[in-house]
C-alpha cells in the first residue's frame, strides 16, 4: 500500500506577523502547521508550544464543527462562519467571523486548511478604550477645576484657624481650632489624591515579575485566613522601560481592591502574558505585556461597573473610590491602559503595557 506524499508546512511571507487578522494553517488531520502572531494572542500560547499538535487541543471543537471542517476538505469548498463563539483552552473566549479555505498540495488535491479569524470583540474593545480615554480626559479636567475651587478656600480656612488659635488662651477652645486645621489638611490631601500623580515616570529597565512578586509579598503578610495570592507568569516577557514605583503602586491598588472584594476568603491570581501586534489606546504595538489581577469574588455591582475608574465611585461603604482612578492614571503615564471584566465569581483587571517606548509606536490600527 502506497503512502500518500506528506504535505510540507506552508512557507510564511515576511508580513505574516504584521496581520491583525489571526491566520492558522492545519493539515487534513487538523494538526497545526503554522500560525501568525495574532493567532498566538487569541489562543493564548506561543507557536513553539502548539505547532504539530491537533487544533482541538487548544481550541474547543464540537462534533458538528469538526465534521464541517472535514467536509470542507472532502468537498473542496470554503466555509464561512459568522459571529462564531470560539473558546480557546488557555485564553478568553471570543466572538469571531471565521473563513476556512482548502489549500492544495503538490498533488492538486486539498490537503490543508487555512483559517482566518477576524475577532469581532477586538473592534468592540478598541471602541470601548477610545470611549474610556475620552471619559478619563473629561473627568481629569473637571476634577482639576473642582480641586482648584476647593483648595483655595481650604487654605483660607486653615490660615484663619491658625490665627484664631494664636489669639485664644483657653486650651479647650484651641482644641477646636486644631480640629479645623486637621480636617482642612485631610480634605486637602483627599483633593491631591483625586488629582492623581503629577510627576512624569522616571523610566528604567524593570522586571515585571519582580514587581508582581514584590506586590504579592507586600499583601501576603496581612492576608486574612482563607485568602490566597498566587502567581502565574510567562517567563519570556522582557524588561520594560518604566517607573518601578509607579507600577508597584498601580498593581498594589488593584490587589488591595481584590482583597477587599473577597472579604476574607477566596483566591487572587497575578498573571503575566505577552501580546503581539496589539492595539492599546488607538496605537498598535509590536509587543504588549498583559498583567492581570484576577479574583473569584462576587464581582463588581452592575450599577457601577461602567464608572469604576471615575474618582469617588466605590462599592464599599468604607472605600474612598480613589484606588482605581489613581492606578489608571499611573498606567496611562506609561502609554498603557487598565481594562476590567467582571461577573459573579470572576473579576479581572488587565494592565496593558507597551514594551517598547512610546516613540516606537507602529502606527494607528
Amino acid at each position: 500500500m502506497n503512502t500518500p506524499p506528506s504535505i510540507p508546512a506552508p512557507v510564511t511571507p515576511p508580513w505574516w506577523d504584521d496581520l491583525s487578522t489571526a491566520v492558522l494553517v492545519t493539515d487534513a488531520d487538523l494538526c497545526l502547521l503554522s500560525l501568525n502572531s495574532a493567532a498566538e494572542v487569541l489562543l493564548g500560547l506561543s507557536r513553539e508550544r502548539i505547532l504539530g499538535h491537533g487544533l482541538g487541543q487548544w481550541l474547543k471543537l464540537d462534533r458538528n464543527l469538526s465534521s464541517r471542517l472535514r467536509s470542507t476538505l472532502s468537498l473542496d469548498q470554503p466555509l464561512t462562519l459568522r459571529a462564531r463563539q470560539l473558546e480557546p483552552m488557555r485564553a478568553d473566549s471570543f466572538l469571531a467571523d471565521v473563513i476556512i479555505t482548502p489549500l492544495h498540495g503538490e498533488s492538486g488535491r486539498p490537503g490543508q486548511l487555512l483559517f482566518e479569524l477576524n475577532a469581532i470583540d477586538r473592534h468592540e474593545r478598541i471602541s470601548r478604550e477610545e470611549q474610556l480615554q475620552k471619559q478619563q480626559a473629561i473627568t481629569r479636567a473637571v476634577t482639576r477645576g473642582l480641586a482648584h475651587e476647593i483648595k483655595n478656600p481650604l487654605g483660607g480656612l486653615r490660615g484663619a484657624a491658625q490665627l484664631l488659635a494664636s489669639e485664644l488662651d483657653d486650651s479647650g477652645l484651641k482644641e477646636y481650632t486644631q480640629i479645623i486645621i486637621r480636617e482642612a489638611d485631610r480634605l486637602r490631601s483627599l483633593v491631591d489624591r483625586m488629582l492623581g500623580p503629577n510627576n512624569l515616570p522616571r523610566r528604567e529597565a524593570v522586571n515585571l515579575h519582580e514587581v508582581l512578586e514584590h506586590v504579592r509579598g507586600l499583601v501576603s503578610v496581612q492576608l486574612p485566613l482563607g485568602l490566597k495570592v498566587r502567581g502565574d507568569y510567562d517567563p519570556s516577557i522582557p524588561d520594560v522601560h518604566a517607573d518601578r514605583d509607579m507600577l508597584v503602586q498601580a498593581i498594589l491598588n488593584l490587589v488591595q481592591n481584590a482583597v477587599h472584594a473577597l472579604e476574607g476568603g477566596g483566591e487572587i491570581i497575578l498573571s503575566s502574558r505577552i501580546l503581539r501586534q496589539y492595539t492599546v489606546s488607538g496605537h498598535r504595538h509590536r509587543l504588549v505585556a498583559k498583567l492581570s489581577v484576577r479574583d473569584n469574588g462576587p464581582g463588581i455591582p452592575e450599577e457601577i461597573r461602567e464608572r469604576i475608574f471615575f474618582p469617588l465611585v466605590t462599592g464599599r461603604a468604607a472605600g474612598t473610590g480613589l484606588g482605581l482612578p489613581i492606578a489608571q492614571s499611573l498606567i496611562q503615564l506609561h502609554d498603557g491602559l487598565i481594562e476590567c471584566r467582571s461577573r459573579p465569581g470572576a473579576t479581572s483587571f488587565d494592565i496593558l503595557l507597551p514594551i517598547q517606548p512610546s516613540n516606537a509606536r507602529e502606527g494607528m490600527h
